[in-house]
């Protein structure tokens, strides 16, 4: 699922030409090589949580520039292959994770002049949210690595203004975890509550009032619960749940971290 924040579409670019005959006529003529165009790209952010902490997926860059640095995964817009950004993105996914991510949001575009060494490039960035268990990363596995994140941001230097990037990623999924279901996707398909609380307690890095997180999540009417299925662990065992629809937007009626302990 890609999630947009503007649910409007606009008018095809078939309908406005037909709307307005001479702009057929202006397009046959138009040379678009009169204007310079800067290259196009398409970088993800992909978070899971393992061990108990968020995690980003970073690759080691095999080229120039920023060759033997780590940054984020990404790559060139294929004018032949990838309809739409959304398109590029979902391939990229693929072809770094090997998998089609259950939630993906577009972050935002940056570009300027000297954010690459190659010349005036632009990106649209994306952030992806998956388990862990389902990525099986694609190629040498040296060279493709979960990365622990510490506050915002990792403990070693990144290429580009990755680091700028991962650090506005981080405070996205935040932002929308106070208020939005997104956490699930970080989830194996069947969790119990203690599970998805803890995750939503290690990306706010900060503990929650376990009634108060409860009554969120029940008026929010996002879980099923799985009859006659429970996990085992310390203690009596733990009802297990799956998201009730993860085509569909719930928000809780107030502020997670409102109830922090």
């Amino acid at each position: 699922m890609i999630a947009h924040d503007d649910p409007t579409e606009p008018r095809g670019m078939g309908a406005m030409i037909a709307a307005h005959p001479g702009e057929a006529k202006f397009l046959r003529r138009y040379d678009a090589s009169r204007y310079e165009k800067p290259s196009f790209t398409v970088d993800l952010v992909i978070f899971t949580v393992r061990d108990e902490h968020l995690h980003v997926l970073l690759v080691k860059r095999a080229e120039h520039p920023f060759k033997g640095c780590w940054a984020l995964p990404g790559g060139f817009l294929d004018l032949r292959r990838d309809a739409s950004v959304d398109a590029c993105a979902a391939r990229k996914l693929v072809e770094e994770a090997g998998v089609r991510a259950p939630y993906l949001e577009q972050l935002r575009t940056y570009g300027s002049r000297d954010r690459d060494p190659r010349g005036w490039t632009a990106t649209t960035v994306y952030f992806a949210l998956m388990a862990s268990k389902s990525v099986r990363l694609r190629g040498n596995q040296a060279e493709a690595c979960w990365v622990g994140v510490r506050g915002d941001r990792v403990d070693f230097e990144l290429g580009f203004d990755h680091a700028r990037i991962l650090a506005d990623a981080v405070e996205r999924l935040r932002s929308k975890l106070e208020y939005t279901h997104i956490a699930v996707h970080l989830l194996p398909e069947e969790f119990t509550l203690p599970e998805l609380q803890r995750t939503y307690e290690i990306i706010l890095q900060q503990p929650l009032d376990k009634s108060s997180f409860r009554r969120r999540v029940v008026q929010a009417d996002m879980l099923e619960e799985l009859t006659g299925k429970q996990r085992d662990g310390f203690g009596r065992p733990a009802q297990l749940y799956r998201f009730r629809d993860y085509d569909r937007r719930t928000f809780f009626p107030r502020s997670i971290s409102r109830h922090a302990r």
